[in-house]
């Protein structure tokens, strides 16, 4: 007598909070294993006519990203709004230039309008059967034992309770299901916020569309305590970040009008500001933002809640990866769906266990990203240490590959990332007291004390 054949276990129906960038991408990967996906939306939605404000400011997608994007098959459709950045280019306060690559001949970062991507992948969302999302849904409470939200209908005031099977907050920096597990017992979480700000202002489109400045790279004007940089839009303008003090002599606090502000960028950034006519009614109208790095564990509540992307992990921008890794997020969900089916509690607990030290990583290597950009990209010391280390790994492709790569241009887990680039930074810190000059790379003496390091690797 055979045995009957094992019954599929029924399939869930879903809840996402947030409609962002992470959100649809979460709900496009849980569609894959058969669920049905309900997206909680807090603000409008924003292909509507009416303008709806948003961060502008643009992101960077790099092989992370891409990687989640092709497991659902939409790489394709969000190259179109993509423009790659093979390297930096550095402004000096003179207006001269200096270009770095990123990586190799070939490798880039991609600039995408944060706005423009989510409209893109709201529609991919919606397109996929088992998706509905709905806006202008508030979440003010969480009732992780009954299982139920407390949801706000924002543009008819209408309140209603609302229950899940499962609930996935990527609800962003500020979650609100977060918040409700911050409520629970042994709940670990802490903010930090750096003492600058950030403003969003805008390089013009030059005639006929096209880009003032060279299209295919990241702009940087890096000044020691402070910097702004520029990423190319599809219009031929660029979205300018300024990375500034709240306070001090230099500061926020000190430029309140729009002289104050036309003659510092003057002084500062004098190759930008022609490019810049609407500078002081930008600075004025648009909001300095702040600049958080959230910790919390855990980031689940039983087999219920799962935190993914800034809910669990936000970091500050400055290595780029802050969507890159919540996109990392999804597919590492996706390949434990895919081992363990609907073993909701093993899924998120090797979740968890496993994302925790990648994103306190990732933390740690944006705010030194931070430091290199306005610090050190200016110094000549710095940038032939990078040319140095880019040889090395010419060289010696099997034992160096430079930090920046494999953050960006691998898929190596960011903990790894971390610990190998503090290694061969102490290399490196034996090495260039005996390099004075690209050149001295070559000689016999500093060729044996390389292959002495390699030796050791």
């Amino acid at each position: 007598m055979t045995s009957p054949a094992p019954v599929a276990e029924p399939a869930e129906t879903l809840t996402v909070m947030g409609g962002g960038l992470v959100g649809c991408l979460l709900a496009l990967y849980l569609t894959r294993h058969g669920h049905q996906v309900d997206v909680f939306e807090r603000r409008p939605d924003i292909r509507g006519a009416t303008p709806v404000e948003a961060r502008s400011i643009n992101l960077a997608l790099s092989d992370r990203g891409w990687r989640a994007l092709e497991g659902v098959g939409i790489a394709e459709a969000v190259r179109e709004v993509a423009i790659p950045m093979h390297g930096r280019v550095m402004h000096d306060p003179a207006g001269n230039l200096t270009h770095q690559p990123y990586g190799q001949a070939g490798q880039a970062i991609y600039s995408v309008s944060r706005a423009g991507l989510n409209r893109r992948m709201l529609d991919l969302a919606e397109q996929q059967p088992g998706i509905r999302v709905q806006f202008n849904q508030q979440c003010r409470r969480v009732d992780v034992r009954r299982q139920e939200l407390e949801m706000l209908d924002v543009a008819t005031g209408q309140a209603r309770t609302v229950p899940y099977q499962r609930l996935f907050g990527a609800d962003g920096a500020y979650s609100a299901v977060r918040g409700a597990l911050q409520r629970t017992d042994r709940f670990n979480y802490s903010q930090h916020y750096l003492d600058y700000g950030y403003k969003e202002l805008t390089i013009a489109a030059g005639p006929d569309n096209t880009w003032a400045l060279e299209k295919n790279a990241l702009h940087i004007w890096p000044r020691g305590q402070y910097m702004m940089i520029a990423l190319p839009n599809l219009d031929g303008s660029f979205n300018c970040t300024l990375f500034f003090p709240y306070e001090g002599p230099v500061s926020f606090a000190t430029l309140q009008t729009p002289a104050q502000v036309r003659d510092f960028f003057a002084d500062v950034f004098p190759d930008a500001v022609p490019l810049m006519p609407e500078l002081e009614t930008e600075f004025f109208d648009n909001p300095t933002s702040s600049l958080v790095t959230v910790r919390c564990f855990p980031w689940t509540y039983q087999h219920d809640v799962l935190l993914l992307g800034d809910a669990s992990h936000a970091i500050v921008p400055f290595y780029g990866q802050g969507m890159n890794a919540g996109f990392e997020d999804c597919t590492v969900l996706d390949q434990l769906l895919q081992q363990h089916g609907r073993d909701w509690g093993q899924i998120f607990h090797e979740f968890e266990v496993s994302r925790k030290p990648d994103a306190d990583a990732m933390a740690d290597l944006a705010v030194y990203n931070f430091q290199e950009m306005r610090d050190r990209v200016a110094d000549p010391r710095f940038l032939l240490q990078k040319k140095i280390e880019g040889k090395i790994s010419g060289q010696y492709p099997d034992k160096w590959l430079p930090l920046y790569s494999q953050v960006t241009f691998s898929h190596l887990p960011y903990a790894e990332a971390l610990a190998n680039g503090q290694a061969q930074e102490q290399i490196m810190q034996r090495l260039m007291p005996h390099i004075q000059t690209e050149q001295d790379y070559q000689r016999p003496e500093v060729q044996d004390l390389v292959a002495q390091e390699m030796a050791r690797r």
